[in-house]
């Protein structure tokens, strides 16, 4: 068949609707097999199969999945048990078979109950198809997509047919559109013949623009729940940690729809469809919050504040009678410390610690003979102070074997005395990872205070996220690094001289504490671990809604 670098990169449309805690995937025609390696680093739980007839690509493949079924697909069924699946894929498939149709409905019994299918066909009313067919100038390879083995090409509504013929529900689609200003610059030029067939631009623009669908369907229609969120002013990753990754794992589960932003708004929906709303850590300590608050729960949503630092830090929660806490259905938040404080204003309260949307592939410890000091945090100049001095002593001890990359925090940065260092300005979530990425040590300072014991150990999972070995304050941190196996406890400046040190000669026990560090975050780390539980909070809180918004009341009865 094959092109060699087929199925070398994901399909992201794809990727995004695999239920992020799927137990077992099957992926037909999987290629090379990226979109197992992508979807591995995200839930490497999961039993990922795959079926792949050219040999070439299997081999290649084989290193990404458990299992690698060498068999066609229209000959043969996959070699799994009927009803095991909960996600069946076919990428770049269907449209090589001779009875797509046929294999569909045939396969449709490997889904578990609640399992997916998801496929990605090619849309037969591309516009650039109708261009070329009215010019006189078709031809397969001149797409630049699509190769001879082309067999059966797809509309919308004959999918749709397919799916149902199968036994299945069509849950969503969606359109891969690749270039659109080139398709509304021909669908305007064609207008006049359209109008002739009485379709109008917007309605053909809608058909011809999209080069591919990718089409989710399961057993049975599950049951909606819509989740929005209002967050922060985007600041150091804060949102992608705490809302904007969670909802996208939660939004690979069909039936879930998210959406977040800073005034976002719940979309118009029937009584009966569950709805939560998520107020990112909204002091709520205005005169006005009872009216805002009073306006929100008509809405008919159950109300979540999520919190995930001391509320002490802005004393007017607290002037204003922790209506924060108490003017809500519910709280979430991020450690064991924080439930337990603010269980005092709000009894339903869940702890959904902060983890990763993937396992990244480590990119560091390359050169044996040079060490990087990661040091990256907001507001730590007062955590960090104490150990400069040290800090400096062992940088001209160790001259160019160790140098510090630093974010955010110039004033430290100024205060390192070697010419090995390397400054970057507040940067957005991806480019702080990428930094943290290319380094092999993480400092992590924290000073004993109220405010630091509330802390998460987020900067921890993301170091060892990234294969880093995490020198580390024992607040926050003693409770998740286990000392000279998984990173380094540093209490004092003497310690961390001392840690430095051995490390530097021995660099090899740095990247066995890292490649631990790595291993746990894999294990207990991820989001994928999170969905269920996340899910069934979410649901929960909606079958409750009633008690809830007695209890609510009952707090703060102004909210009536």
């Amino acid at each position: 068949m094959t092109d060699p670098t087929y199925g070398a990169s994901a399909n992201p449309h794809l990727l995004a609707r695999i239920p992020l805690d799927a137990r077992r995937v099957l992926d037909v025609g999987c290629g090379a097999g990226a979109l197992g390696a992508a979807f591995r680093r995200r839930n490497p739980a999961a039993r990922l199969e795959a079926v792949e007839s050219d040999p070439a690509l299997a081999a290649l493949a084989e290193a990404h999945y458990d299992a690698v079924h060498r068999l066609d697909i229209e000959a043969a069924p996959p070699p799994v048990p009927a009803g095991s699946l909960d996600a069946l894929i076919f990428g770049d498939v269907l449209e090589h078979l001779r009875d797509p149709w046929a294999v569909l409905k045939r396969d449709a019994a490997l889904l578990a109950e609640d399992g997916v299918l998801l496929a990605c066909v090619p849309n037969i009313e591309h516009w650039s198809f109708a261009a070329r067919l009215l010019g006189g100038r078709w031809r397969y390879e001149d797409t630049g997509l699509f190769d001879r083995t082309h067999l059966r090409w797809f509309t919308r509504d004959g999918m749709r047919q397919a799916l149902e013929a199968a036994g299945l529900v069509p849950l969503e689609v969606a359109p891969r559109i690749f270039d659109l200003p080139r398709a509304e610059a021909f669908a305007k030029e064609v207008e006049p013949a359209l109008a002739a067939l009485g379709t109008t631009r917007e309605d053909w623009l809608r058909r011809s623009a999209p080069l591919q669908y990718v089409w989710r369907a399961g057993r049975r229609r599950p049951v909606p729940l819509v989740l929005a969120a209002r967050t922060l002013r985007p600041v150091g990753g804060v949102n992608d940690v705490r809302v904007l990754q969670p909802f996208a794992a939660l939004a690979t589960r069909p039936g879930v729809a998210t959406r977040a932003g800073q005034d976002t708004e719940l979309p118009k929906l029937e009584p009966e469809v569950p709805r939560v709303l998520i107020l990112q850590r909204r002091l709520l300590d205005r005169p006005e919050s009872v009216d805002y608050l009073r306006g929100l729960r008509a809405t008919g949503a159950v109300l979540v504040q999520e919190f995930d630092d001391d509320p002490a830090h802005w004393p007017s929660i607290a002037g204003n009678d922790h209506l924060a806490f108490r003017g809500v259905h519910a709280v979430q938040t991020s450690t064991t410390p924080l439930r337990d404080l603010l269980s005092a204003f709000n009894d339903e309260i869940a702890v959904f610690p902060n983890a990763l949307a993937e396992l990244p592939d480590p990119v560091n410890f390359r050169d044996p003979s040079r060490l990087t000091l990661f040091f990256g945090a907001l507001n730590r100049q007062a955590d960090i102070a104490p150990f400069l001095p040290m800090l400096n002593q062992i940088l001209t001890e160790a001259g160019g074997r160790l140098a510090v990359e630093v974010v955010h925090d110039e004033a430290s940065f100024a205060a390192l005395d070697t010419p090995h260092k390397r400054f970057t300005p507040t940067t957005d979530y991806a480019g702080y990872r990428k930094l943290m990425a290319g380094c092999e040590l993480a400092f992590l300072p924290l000073a004993d205070t109220r405010f630091n014991r509330m802390k998460s150990d987020l900067k921890a999972i993301e170091a060892g996220g990234h294969r880093l070995c995490c020198l580390a304050s024992p607040v926050v941190y003693a409770g998740s690094l286990r000392h000279g196996e998984t990173g380094l406890i540093v209490p004092d400046a003497a310690s961390l001289g001392r840690e430095l040190r051995a490390l530097l000669d021995q660099p090899a026990r740095a990247l066995a504490m890292a490649e631990a560090a790595r291993e746990w975050v894999r294990a207990e780390r991820l989001l994928a671990r999170q969905v269920a539980p996340r899910l069934d909070w979410y649901r929960s809180l909606w079958a409750r809604r009633a008690a809830l918004d007695a209890a609510l009341l009952r707090r703060v009865p102004g909210l009536a």
